[in-house]
């Protein structure tokens, strides 16, 4: 199976913001974050193309292959009650035992990592299990971190150290 892992282009937010679930728009650098990553790509017609829910994949999915398909599986983190506030105003009480333990710890009113990484794999044994050759993915930093840990054997504690910038192409 060919599978390509694309994370949405720069999102329009505000830096030191928390989001997962806020379905943010794109920032005005999209066209050209956008032809970078076609132009990694082979040609899109044989490929089945799957993207969060989120504006800012879905733009790109609709860039690629207007016929994508969408699956909630594939947001980012729920950052529950933490969802669209700055960091450094998140009560400490609350932000310190999930820094300590991210992978296990769920967000007040969201999820762990382990729960995002669960859901992840979700999809992907259901991708692997259909008869798509080929699949464009494009979703958000955590579930790349998630599944490529996974593939890489990479606890999901050290899955940070994998480096993925706005609108990277993975090749899997």
């Amino acid at each position: 199976m060919e599978i390509y892992l694309i994370r949405h282009t720069t999102p329009k937010v505000d830096k030191g913001v928390c989001y997962g679930y806020t379905d943010l728009d794109i920032a005005s650098t999209f066209e050209e974050e956008a032809e970078r990553i076609l132009l990694q790509l082979p040609p899109t017609e044989q490929f089945t193309v799957y993207s969060s829910p989120l504006q800012r994949c879905t733009k790109l999915a609709k860039k690629i292959n207007a016929n994508f398909k969408i699956d909630p599986r594939l947001m980012e983190l729920n950052f529950g009650n933490w969802e669209n506030l700055k960091w450094d105003v998140i009560p400490k009480d609350e932000l310190d035992p999930w820094m300590q333990d991210f992978v296990n710890v769920k967000v007040p009113g969201g999820e762990s990592y382990i729960d995002l990484s669960n859901r992840v794999r979700s999809f992907f044994d259901e991708l692997y299990s259909t008869s798509h050759q080929k699949a464009i993915i494009i979703t958000h930093a955590g579930p790349m971190r998630a599944i490529l840990s996974s593939l890489q054997q990479i606890a999901l504690k050290d899955s940070f150290s994998i480096k993925i910038n706005y609108a990277d192409v993975i090749k899997i």
